[in-house]
């Protein structure tokens, strides 16, 4: 049963080679493009979403910050449509993977961090002691804000992980218990289907906005730092 439950968080691997690298680069091959100067409903909604969602997280940044539009745009997108194609069946979802998640988390932090001491060195050594502290708290403030800093790539990557992993194995559980029953109670079966679309389309909406709050958090670790 436990081989069963996680065999869908295995990488899956082709000829006994890794396919991981493969599907990570199917995602983009959905996105619609087009080379005309009229575009269809499809592409326009597209575009239209993009606009909304790019708009609403650059906002408060500055020039400098809003340089990372088109990087932020591309993660939201990548996120999300990993996350849905993880919900077909007999599918493999790499946001499932903590490697991954951390390798998304780590450069995008290590990069606004940097920017951050590179451009404002003083507001960003300020971070580190809040004003009006006590000088007996000054040491064990600064350790509680450095790990607190050094901790937020993980808490990225853990909650992307957790909550898709969460879900997929609730799903898992539930279409188990929906085929088990089908053989012993219909009306028992009926209601337990209902549950289970009930929760697809709320894996629906979590895969959607899970994307959306990493990429957010993201943006706010980089508007903290410039």
């Amino acid at each position: 049963m436990n081989e069963n439950l996680f065999a869908s968080f295995i990488a899956p691997t082709i000829l006994g080679l890794p396919a991981a690298v493969l599907i990570i680069l199917f995602p983009p091959l959905l996105i619609p493009t087009s080379k005309y100067l009229i575009n269809n409903r499809l592409i326009a909604t597209q575009q239209w979403l993009i606009k909304l969602t790019s708009k609403q997280m650059m906002t408060m940044h500055n020039t400098k910050g809003r340089t990372w539009s088109l990087m932020l745009v591309s993660l939201i997108i990548f996120i999300a449509t990993t996350n849905l194609l993880g919900l077909l069946p007999y599918s493999f979802t790499p946001t499932t993977q903590l490697s991954m998640n951390l390798a998304m988390a780590i450069p995008l932090w290590a990069g606004a961090v940097i920017m951050g001491f590179r451009s404002k060195i003083k507001n960003a050594l300020a971070h580190f002691l809040p004003q009006g502290t006590p000088t007996p708290l000054i040491p064990m403030l600064v350790i509680i804000e450095t790990i607190s800093l050094l901790i937020q790539p993980m808490a990225l990557a853990v909650r992307l992980t957790a909550n898709i992993t969460a879900g997929h194995l609730l799903m898992h559980l539930i279409g188990s218990a929906t085929l088990a029953m089908s053989t012993i109670n219909l009306p028992s079966t009926l209601i337990i289907f209902t549950i289970l679309i009930l929760l697809t389309i709320l894996e629906i909406a979590v895969a959607l906005i899970q994307a959306y709050v990493f990429t957010l958090l993201v943006s706010l670790y980089l508007h903290d730092n410039t």
